[in-house]
């Protein structure tokens, strides 16, 4: 039997970046993929060969949007790994004249169909799913792993129905639980910001990605990971307190760490 194995880099304002491959019975990594570039190649090495795994465990790099906590490293991905990256036109568009990416993305850049595309053929597709969130465009992303389905959706102010559609389907979903409401009234933000985080097209609460679970959750519903905690508005005790009252108890909750890498969990 196949294996589906996920794993975080690192997931938070200091940077983000996430691992998901097809594994063989034996173990072996047959194919994969990376979501976002904000840690460095040299991290990235050494997570990966924690894990028994090296740079040819994926071969392409989807990335969500252009805020540098998810771009930081691309442009040396570009320059070093030539592996493919995957973004929406308007996204390709912008990382070509970025100063991270610069000359080094346009030759390994890839443009994703509005329907289904087929990034390692008959083994990975993705489809892309526009959310509101700040920055020149940004997108969660439905991953069909073979017949398994995964859904993440990371910086996303408001849930919207789409999103909630292709999560009602997911056999695991990656969610933001970015902040508590109250810490953030009370922190140490000065209200623009704190407005700019929670009106809409900033980062969605733990009671917003709560009520989100409890419309997307479903019977085959096999993991959450509450993704993009913030360091001074939350904490993953209250981030997961809020959700798991709204799972059944055999769905598996994690809440993924902001600046270390979490296990390779098998889905």
């Amino acid at each position: 039997m196949k294996a589906y194995k996920f794993k975080s880099f690192s997931s938070g304002s200091c940077g983000n970046c996430y691992y998901l491959g097809i594994f063989s019975e034996e173990g072996e990594c047959e194919c994969g993929v990376l979501i976002d570039a904000g840690v460095s190649p040299r991290r990235l090495k050494k997570e990966l060969a924690a894990e028994g795994l090296d740079y040819t465990c994926f071969e392409d790099i989807l990335i969500t949007h252009d805020h540098l906590d998810h771009i930081r490293s691309l442009g040396s991905y570009c320059k070093h790994l030539q592996k493919r990256v995957w973004t929406t036109k308007i996204l390709s568009a912008r990382l070509k004249r970025h100063f991270v990416t610069g000359e080094y993305f346009a030759p390994v850049s890839h443009i994703l169909d509005e329907a289904w595309t087929e990034i390692v053929p008959g083994r990975i597709k993705v489809k892309y799913f526009i959310v509101p969130h700040d920055a020149t465009q940004t997108v969660g992303y439905a991953i069909a792993l073979d017949s398994y389905k995964f859904v993440i959706m990371t910086d996303i102010g408001r849930i919207t129905s789409q999103a909630l559609s292709f999560a009602s389907g997911a056999d695991t979903v990656v969610i933001e639980s970015n902040y508590d409401l109250e810490m953030l009234r009370k922190g140490p933000y000065p209200k623009e910001l704190q407005d700019r985080i929670c009106e809409g097209h900033g980062h969605l609460s733990n009671d917003q990605c709560a009520e989100a679970v409890k419309q997307f959750r479903h019977e085959k519903l096999r993991n959450v990971f509450l993704c993009h905690l913030s360091e001074h508005n939350n904490t993953p005790q209250k981030a997961f307190n809020t959700t798991r009252p709204h799972l059944d108890p055999a769905t598996r909750l994690v809440a993924l760490p902001r600046q270390t890498a979490s296990p390779l969990f098998n889905l």
